[in-house]
């Protein structure tokens, strides 16, 4: 029968039409797509913003447990101090060397001393300290509290009536607020001591001249700047290891991947937040060449 409408397939009703996305629908799903890395960013800042809110608040609140922070301060420190020597000595003799080569072309090796000192002292030794932190410490942070998480050793500490952050994190946290300065001077002077060595040993540059260099250019405030710099790069470092050990899931295999994450985000974020901090910190306390 020609005209008509189509018969239906035989044993059953024509198929429905398929639904069409609409357009709002469309957009939406799209925008939310480009959105969520900075979505899952934020969440992440968030999280151990929260992190670091919840060990404060317990600051005031006993027990205090005072050899907690006292281990906290032996690990991250102590435990620490080798390797930053290390490498504060051998960084600051390379810089000398490098600077001396450099600038005895106009008669100015006497320079490389006082150059050295004030790198040390406002980028290079608070830097350097954090980044050996971030491998050593809070690598070892992250591998212990995540292996904590997953043997349910922090779920057996809160079954006991002991709060986690404040008996696990905020004696960490602490510790490193206060040593991390403590390893930036040590490394600034062990820097020193080798760019010394370097220079008036071994490069033949006078005495007086290298001392009288170091004293014109490295002002108190460089060393005020660079301690600071260390008190925010010693919290965070810490923190972050704390965090990825904190919240680690999945086995044996989520401790690796805290770990290797405690360490990645604590060396980048030291790194970004060096250039805002210094930013900072010349418009507030003034540049080199204010008196």
């Amino acid at each position: 029968m020609s005209g008509g409408a189509a018969a239906p397939p035989p044993g059953g009703e024509p198929p429905a039409p398929a639904p069409r996305e609409s357009l709002v629908g469309a957009v939406g799903t799209g925008v939310r797509d480009a959105f969520a890395p900075a979505m899952r960013f934020l969440d992440i800042v968030g999280g151990h913003v929260i992190l670091l809110m919840r060990a404060l608040s317990w600051l005031p609140r006993r027990p205090i447990r005072a050899g907690n922070y006292v281990e906290a301060a032996e690990y991250i420190g102590f435990g620490s101090l080798p390797i930053v020597l290390l490498v504060g000595a051998f960084t600051g003799m390379v810089m000398t060397l490098q600077s001396v080569y450099a600038f005895k072309a106009f008669g100015l090796e006497s320079m490389a001393g006082g150059i050295t000192g004030k790198a040390l002292a406002l980028e290079l030794g608070p830097v350097l300290t954090a980044l050996m932190l971030a491998g050593r410490a809070g690598a070892g942070i992250a591998t212990e509290l995540g292996t904590m998480r997953i043997s349910e050793q922090i779920d057996a500490l809160e079954s006991m009536a002991v709060n986690p952050v404040q008996y696990l994190v905020l004696p960490r946290v602490i510790a490193g607020m206060i040593v991390t300065p403590m390893l930036t001077l040590l490394f600034f002077v062990v820097g020193m001591a080798g760019s010394y060595l370097v220079a008036v040993m071994w490069q033949g540059v006078d005495h007086g001249q290298f001392v009288y260099n170091a004293e014109e250019l490295i002002r108190p405030m460089d060393i005020v700047q660079g301690e600071i710099k260390a008190v925010v790069f010693g919290v965070m470092v810490i923190l972050i290891g704390c965090y990825q050990g904190y919240h680690a899931t999945g086995g044996g295999r989520g401790v690796g991947l805290g770990t290797t994450r405690a360490v990645v985000i604590a060396s980048v974020s030291v790194l970004v937040i060096d250039y805002f901090l210094t930013d900072i910190l010349l418009t507030v306390l003034g540049g080199p060449g204010d008196t």
